[in-house]
């Protein structure tokens, strides 16, 4: 089944001296149900704007995106938060915790705006996975930043959503952490969640499915069984054609 799905899908900036900058450019794209899928490429090449835009983050300016069967270039903004609450998870650079609010409160917000029951048991669970088994209790200003990017996944996980859409999820961890939060991410997988994810990182990407590669605006290339040490030579020559 298709959970996301684009087509020509077109993406313009305003350029602060007049114009504008094409940042995506007739796209067509689609992700199945259970997919882990990597979008890699240069800096600046439009990947981070490309997932922004099939979450629904960014408006499109011309093209159709449709999240789960939903037309994101029509749907309702009441239908659009409901959809956000309750099938989509997120992962962002910044990992927008609230501050009054312990890394148990954090994750299990999801729940409570969504007027689900709270299972306090699975909650912690869901933190001990991430390594966080000593800081349930814990505010976001006592917690380092990769703490608190482990608690902004667990909290992406906790409403067993769909489809989870991440930029750079272990973008601010180590080694040993970056491999705990993969592996819970990863795991979503046998519920049948899918995973979109942006990342630098060759070795992270070549754990998807797919890779889907970007260069100056348009997917142009999209493999499977991809491995780290092809990533960069992909790169490496998108850099180059640039």
């Amino acid at each position: 089944m298709t959970v996301i799905e684009a087509s020509a899908l077109t993406k313009n900036f305003p350029r602060p001296g007049g114009g504008i900058s094409t940042v995506l450019s007739g796209i067509d794209l689609a992700i199945a149900e259970s997919e882990r899928v990597a979008i890699v490429g240069a800096s600046g090449s439009g990947k981070s704007t490309l997932l922004n835009c099939l979450s629904g983050l960014e408006p499109v300016t011309s093209g159709v995106v449709r999240l789960l069967g939903n037309d994101l270039t029509s749907i309702r903004s009441s239908a659009m938060a409901r959809l956000y609450r309750e099938q989509v998870g997120f992962v962002f650079q910044q990992y927008n915790l609230v501050a009054a609010l312990s890394a148990f409160e954090n994750v299990a917000l999801p729940l409570r705006l969504g007027r689900k029951k709270v299972d306090s048991a699975f909650v912690q669970e869901s933190l001990r996975r991430l390594g966080l088994a000593d800081r349930i209790r814990s505010r976001p200003a006592q917690l380092s930043g990769g703490e608190q990017q482990r608690v902004a996944i667990a909290r992406a996980m906790v409403t067993d959503p769909r489809i989870i859409f991440a930029d750079e999820p272990t973008g601010a961890l180590d080694t040993q952490n970056g491999e705990l939060v993969m592996s819970a991410l990863e795991a979503v997988k046998q519920r049948g969640t899918a995973l979109v994810y942006v990342t630098h990182d060759p070795v992270l990407a070549a754990r998807a499915d797919r890779v889907v590669l970007v260069r100056d605006g348009r997917v142009v290339s999209e493999t499977t069984g991809t491995t780290a040490e092809q990533i960069v030579e992909s790169l490496r020559n998108a850099e180059t054609r640039s």
